[in-house]
């Protein structure tokens, strides 16, 4: 899911930066992709991805 919005953000940096939009300092398409990139970093880093590291439980011995 945090690679789906570092897309999103990668895609809004590009518009803006080709169509070259005048826009305050924070949404600048530096610094929107700097946020893009820490995303994709912490879904490579295995954030968010929904996994969790479960025991044996206490179920039925075989």
């Amino acid at each position: 899911m945090l690679a789906f919005a570092a897309a999103v953000l990668f895609v809004i940096a590009f518009i803006i930066h080709v169509t070259e939009t005048s826009t305050e300092a924070i949404f600048s398409p530096t610094s929107l992709m700097l946020v893009g990139l820490a995303l994709l970093a912490l879904h490579s880093g295995g954030v968010g991805s929904g996994w969790a590291a479960r025991g044996r439980g206490r179920g039925r011995r075989r």
